[in-house]
C-alpha cells in the first residue's frame, strides 16, 4: 500500500475476526516499525506480543478488575487523564463517542450496553493478538512517550501493508499487574500502550465510524513563508 493511502486509511478497529495472525507477519511489522526515530537513537521501546492462552488470561483478568470496580495500580494513574471541560479537545472526544454509540445503538441511559462497551477495550476488542509497548521505568517518561508515539504510528501503518488493522488503546495496559503477571513482564518495565491487531470485522457497526480531522488551516501558523 502506498504511504499516503495508508495514512489516510488507517483507523481504529473495535472488533476483529478470530483469524490468527502469523507470528512471522507480526515480526515483520515490528521490524519495520522499529525504524522509527528516537531521541539520540535511544530506541527505548520493547515489545511484548500477546496471543493464544496468554491473551485470553489477560482479557479475563482485566474484565474481572473492571467488574470489581478496582482502581488501576498507582504506576498507571498517569494515563487516566481528563480533557478540560468546555475545550475543543473534550468536544472531539464527545463527538466520536456519540458517533460510536449511535452506530452501536447504545442509548445514554442503557447502563448494561455501556458497561459492555467499556469492557471491549479491556478485552483488546477480541483481536487475535495484541502488542504491548513497554520501556524501562528508569527512562524519563515524557521523552519515552514521544519516542513510543513514533513507533506506534509505524506499527499501525505497516500493519495495513499486510492486510491488518489496529487499535491503539490505554485500556489494554491499565491493569498493569494483570498484564505483567501473565506475560512475565518484569516490574522494572513501564507499560506505555497496547495495540490490538488483526483482521478487521467489517460487519461490526462501530468499525464503520469515520473520525473527523480539523481543517489544516485551523491548526497551522505560517511563519516567514
Amino acid at each position: 500500500m502506498e504511504l499516503q493511502d495508508a495514512i489516510k486509511k488507517r483507523k481504529s478497529i473495535r472488533r476483529f475476526q478470530s483469524k490468527a495472525v502469523p507470528k512471522e507477519t507480526l515480526r515483520a511489522i515490528l521490524e519495520l516499525a522499529a525504524r522509527a526515530p528516537s531521541a539520540e537513537n535511544t530506541q527505548p521501546w520493547e515489545f511484548f506480543v500477546l496471543g493464544g492462552e496468554t491473551l485470553d488470561k489477560i482479557r479475563e483478568g482485566n474484565v474481572e478488575k473492571v467488574r470489581g470496580f478496582e482502581m488501576p495500580p498507582e504506576e498507571m494513574h498517569y494515563i487516566m487523564v481528563e480533557r478540560p471541560k468546555g475545550s475543543i479537545y473534550r468536544q472531539r472526544q464527545i463527538d466520536i463517542g456519540k458517533a460510536l454509540f449511535e452506530l452501536m445503538d447504545i442509548q445514554r441511559e442503557d447502563k448494561v450496553k455501556r458497561a459492555a462497551w467499556t469492557e471491549r477495550g479491556f478485552r483488546y476488542f477480541e483481536a487475535p493478538a495484541a502488542i504491548i509497548i513497554a520501556a524501562e521505568k528508569s527512562l524519563p517518561l515524557q521523552q519515552t512517550y514521544l519516542d513510543v508515539g513514533a513507533v506506534m504510528q509505524n506499527i499501525c501503518l505497516a500493519a495495513l501493508d499486510f492486510g491488518l488493522h489496529t487499535c491503539i488503546e490505554n485500556q489494554g495496559v491499565m491493569y498493569a499487574e494483570v498484564v505483567k503477571e501473565h506475560a512475565n513482564i518484569p516490574d522494572s518495565k513501564r507499560l506505555i500502550a497496547a495495540i490490538a491487531i488483526g483482521y478487521a470485522d467489517w460487519d461490526f457497526p462501530a468499525n464503520k465510524v469515520e473520525s473527523q480531522r480539523e481543517p489544516i488551516d485551523n491548526v497551522v501558523t505560517w511563519c516567514g513563508l
